[in-house]
């Protein structure tokens, strides 16, 4: 019988805002160009003030929520576990989430006061994104945000990598994988950003544990979480960790590992505008093929 949910996700919930600026703008920052960079109230307040008079575009953002949005806009079913507060901010995420037919344990519960962690996405002119991201009241997400009746209803969980900054969202995805493993759901990661995984490596390897299903990843997060410097040892040492698993190359398109042969997925020529959540995107459309009678490879494309 089909689950009432294609993907359970767990992730962060920060509202994106999104606005364009000069390789000088990063520079007069001290701004790690094409990252995400972890900052405090105050540095992201200082740069609020310092793009104000600039274009910007706010949206619902977040790794996995890109995913499961992804996975609706595609017709899929999706539930998103995540954490906002009593504002402003908050409620405009909890409403975008309900318009894009997404179910969340937020539904008809009382949030709590604090900051809805946001998300600065500054666009260079050559379409990278680099991020600049206060946490908030995310930063608090634990297992109370987890659901298990909403992962006993799905094919598949899928933890955010970034979840790993966290103790008590670490918990959190510990837990989700655990109900997942013990309901017979498949699990599924994405390792998220380089840094995170140069950071919190033994975090990773121990919410992997014995391994997950399925993970998603991009060359530069497999070359560090293997300790490689080849893609194609990179390659070998992920199926240790995942009985599938996706790499996504940037324009050189992505390759799947089906847990028996590689797929090269050639890419697309498009006119590249801005490749933030890009690999979210794939996830999100990947999940949604496969949780819908399609292939590897045909997911993939």
């Amino acid at each position: 019988m089909a689950k009432k949910y294609d993907v359970y996700g767990i992730g962060n919930a920060l509202v994106d805002i999104d606005f364009e600026v000069s390789q000088d703008f990063l520079s007069d920052h001290n701004i790690k160009k094409g990252l995400m960079t972890l900052v405090d109230e105050e540095t992201q307040t200082r740069l609020i003030k310092a793009i104000d008079g600039k274009n910007t575009e706010k949206k619902s953002g977040g790794s996995a929520a890109n995913t499961v949005m992804a996975v609706s806009q595609f017709g899929g079913s999706a539930f998103y576990s995540c954490k906002v507060a009593d504002d402003e901010f908050g409620q405009f995420y909890l409403n975008d989430l309900t318009e894009a037919g997404i179910a969340t344990n937020l539904d008809g519960k009382t949030k709590e006061h604090g900051i809805t962690g946001k998300c600065l996405v500054m666009i260079t002119d050559d379409a990278d994104r680099t991020m600049n991201t206060f946490l908030g009241i995310t930063t608090s997400l634990s297992t109370s945000e987890v659901s298990e009746e909403a992962i006993q209803n799905s094919e598949y969980i899928y933890l955010e990598g970034y979840l790993v900054a966290s103790p008590t969202a670490f918990e959190a995805m510990k837990l989700t994988k655990q109900l997942a493993e013990k309901n017979g759901v498949k699990t599924s990661i994405t390792l998220s950003d380089p840094s995170i995984v140069e950071g919190f490596k033994g975090l990773f390897h121990e919410v992997i544990g014995d391994g997950v299903d399925l993970l998603f990843c991009n060359e530069d997060e497999a070359l560090k979480f293997t300790d490689s410097s080849n893609i194609n040892v990179a390659r070998e040492e992920l199926k240790k960790f995942a009985k599938k698993f996706v790499i996504t190359q940037g324009k050189n398109g992505a390759m799947i590992f089906d847990g028996d042969t590689f797929i090269d997925i050639e890419p697309y020529q498009v006119n590249t505008v801005d490749t933030n959540g890009a690999g979210d995107m794939f996830a999100g459309a990947f999940l949604y093929g496969i949780t819908n009678g399609h292939s590897y490879a045909g997911s993939g494309k």
